[in-house]
């Protein structure tokens, strides 16, 4: 048990670096949130399919929004127990321990330029050949095949990478060097949570698998440590604005927000709907490997304790396609204005959206997936097809939840979803909600903060410096603020779901060469 903390340390420090912007937000004992800043960063898409983010600018950000929370809150360092932080997982940084600077922007996680990459890794055995040490497919979502392109395209990258000079993380590792000092001893280290998300880190040991980062050509010296999700990795440097503050917790996003929403016990599940949509069902202490199309992820680690694991389903697009009706088709004017028009008709007039913008992932994986509107009648108008928009983010969360109950029963696991703990901003649409629980035929729950990505980091470090005493402090802040309950007929439910995979199966097979070139 950490020390006892002295009275004036009353906050905790959540850095969120997310997919669009990168956020801070104090918390008190209770799990309120106190103060926020919070900036975007650019979107970067050179080519059809590739997306990335500038590190720098983003480490810039960082320490503006820290700066804006703790003016709004008129606090220093002083005042604050630890920093927890929490990041868009997949999204890998390879930069120059010795100069600080990226060889290469970061190539995000929803960047599919490395399918080919992932072609030849797999060879004859295919995208399945590392699932039984990894937990995971061979996709273009993950980190080190991204690692790879950048080693085998940036000029002179491989040269320096073998010389020891590089270092690779996601965004948490990028983040907490900066913090802890960069060139002037700066600590390069990852949590089991997103050292899972890199398809380099053996799932059961918890370390990295010397094999695959050979096959991949990756140095290990690249690599950060791994450390739990909760322990003293360090302290913020001598002239930043956290000053000797314990950084002391790591969560991927995902993971964040299913230790935020106190998902504690197996068979609990929760998800968020972001950028994408992620549901996690937490699977107790042994790994569960999916045959329906899952993934098999670290769910958190809390210092010596063992690891808890989670079987989670990976939509890729979910609030994006309200951002590409808003921005790319100009049918909404800002995102609230998506649940007046899709309850301003009654049904989608037999109308589906399937956003496959960059593949299909879970429970399908099809990179050569592309996206579709199909049952198009004059009769359909934009009301129908933002409400059809809204509705394929609760229907892609169906396809992941029986997916996850497959799996659950035939490891044993054996616990039928009782209801669904929810967060993310799209939770705020009482429209998709209701969906989403007459779709599931599960009682859907909103808790009070829904800012839960940010709070599970927050709770991570202030479980290891002693602000919290453990979970049970995490279950005894956890409040439900509404919940819905299933209403529509399921037989009714059950032919639109059959619409719905009618639909999905329209996207598949578009990508090809020809198609590619354009």
């Amino acid at each position: 048990m950490a020390e006892k903390l002295p009275e004036r340390k009353k906050y905790i420090l959540s850095i969120d670096q997310g997919t669009t912007s990168s956020r801070a937000i104090l918390f008190n004992k209770k799990g309120e949130i106190c103060s926020v800043g919070q900036m975007e960063h650019k979107q970067i898409f050179p080519k059809a399919g590739w997306v990335e983010h500038d590190p720098m600018e983003i480490w810039r950000n960082i320490r503006k929004v820290v700066g804006e929370a703790m003016t709004a809150q008129e606090i220093n360092h002083h005042e604050i127990a630890a920093v927890g932080i929490t990041n868009q997982r997949e999204t890998a940084v390879v930069w120059d321990k010795n100069t600080g600077e990226p060889i290469y922007n970061a190539i995000v996680w929803q960047d599919t330029r490395t399918q080919k990459i992932c072609d030849e890794l797999g060879g004859e055995a295919g995208a399945g050949k590392y699932q039984d040490i990894t937990g995971l497919n061979l996709a273009t979502y993950f980190s080190g095949p991204k690692v790879k392109w950048i080693l085998d395209n940036v000029e002179g990258a491989r040269e320096k990478a073998e010389a020891g000079d590089l270092l690779f993380g996601n965004t948490d590792t990028w983040v907490v060097w900066n913090l802890t000092g960069g060139t002037n001893g700066g600590v390069h280290v990852t949590d089991v949570t997103n050292a899972s998300r890199t398809m380099l880190m053996n799932i059961r040991t918890l370390q990295w698998d010397e094999k695959i980062a050979a096959e991949m050509g990756i140095p290990m010296s690249m690599l950060p440590e791994i450390k739990s999700s909760s322990e003293i990795y360090g302290k913020g440097r001598e002239k930043g604005l956290l000053n000797g503050v314990p950084i002391a917790g790591i969560l991927g996003d995902q993971q964040a927000a299913t230790f935020g929403q106190a998902c504690f016990e197996k068979g609990m599940a929760k998800n968020t709907y972001g950028t994408g949509n992620f549901m996690l069902m937490n699977t107790g202490t042994e790994p569960v490997i999916s045959d329906n199309g899952l993934l098999t992820t670290v769910a958190y680690k809390l210092g010596d304790a063992d690891p808890v694991y989670a079987l989670e389903g990976s939509v890729a697009v979910s609030g994006s396609l309200i951002q590409w009706l808003r921005d790319n088709l100009g049918m909404l004017k800002d995102a609230a204005e998506s649940e007046k028009l899709a309850t301003s008709v009654e049904d989608s007039g037999g109308a589906y959206v399937v956003p496959a913008f960059s593949g299909l992932f879970a429970p399908h994986w099809r990179s050569d997936a592309r996206g579709v509107i199909v049952g198009l009648t004059r009769y359909v108008n934009r009301a129908h097809i933002v409400r059809a928009a809204l509705e394929s983010v609760a229907w892609q969360s169906r396809e992941v939840l029986d997916a996850m109950n497959a799996d659950a029963e035939a490891a044993g696991v054996g616990v039928q979803l009782g209801e669904l703990r929810v967060d993310g901003g799209m939770t705020a649409n009482e429209f998709l909600m209701q969906f989403q629980a007459d779709i599931l035929g599960v009682e859907v729950v909103r808790p009070k903060v829904i800012e839960t990505t940010a709070l599970g980091a927050a709770y991570a470090a202030g479980i290891a410096v002693g602000f919290w005493d453990g979970e049970q402090d995490v279950t005894d802040n956890w409040v439900e603020d509404k919940r819905w309950t299933p209403q529509m007929d399921s037989e009714e439910v059950e032919r639109q779901y059959r619409n719905w995979k009618k639909a999905v199966s329209k996207t598949l097979d578009w990508v090809d060469d020809d198609v590619e070139q354009h």
